[in-house]
């Protein structure tokens, strides 16, 4: 067996995975290089390790800065469009000078359920409020305005942890030793209008 989507814990397994408190890093660091000093992170249920990795790196972001920029945590019950819908009905009942001008979504359908929500209380995107998913779904480029997202090297997840376990598999016909494996892949920035208004794509 092989983990895929998990970090190496567990020393009985091979794991494959990619490093989410970077990708966390990248989707902060680009909304404070925008100039935003009020950030939502919205997403949970805090018990999953991607939630946690992805706030830290986002926290991580703001302190490297020393400025004056906020991070709001919002939290969701699940990684949903409505979760998504209902974070932004939570931001949008905020007055003026409290409500983010920016939103880190953990994951692309919580950032879909964003969008929708800032549609619908009368929130422009990016102009009243710009937003960054993860993961880089098919809908994120799609999308009414296609999202800014931090993407994963699926392909290259899937390909390594066959490999993994192949020669795992091979070890144990052959009767030779197996060393297990812990794989991490770095996460890219993908920037389109969500985010950035004047960008291209």
């Amino acid at each position: 067996m092989v983990l895929v989507d998990r970090a190496g814990k567990y020393t009985n397994f091979c794991s494959v995975s990619v490093d989410d408190v970077e990708g966390g890093r990248l989707a902060a660091s680009h909304l404070l290089d925008l100039g935003h000093e009020r950030i939502a992170v919205v997403g949970g249920p805090s018990s999953l390790q991607q939630v946690q990795d992805r706030r830290l790196g986002a926290e991580l972001a703001l302190g490297a800065r020393r400025s004056d920029a906020l991070l709001l945590h919002v939290s969701t019950a699940a990684l949903d469009i409505a979760s998504g819908v209902a974070a932004a009905g939570e931001l949008a009942g905020l007055p003026d000078a409290e409500r983010p001008t920016a939103v880190f979504a953990l994951n692309d359908l919580l950032a879909i359920g964003v969008l929708q929500g800032c549609v619908t209380h009368g929130l422009r995107v990016p102009d009243d409020v710009a937003i960054v998913g993860y993961d880089d779904i098919l809908f994120a480029a799609v999308a009414a305005v296609p999202l800014s997202s931090v993407r994963q090297p699926r392909a290259r997840l899937g390909r390594r942890a066959a490999e993994l376990l192949f020669d795992e598999v091979a070890a144990l016909d052959e009767g030779r030793p197996h060393t297990h494996e812990h794989v991490q892949f770095a996460p890219e920035l993908v920037v389109r209008r969500s985010s950035q208004p004047d960008h291209p794509v």
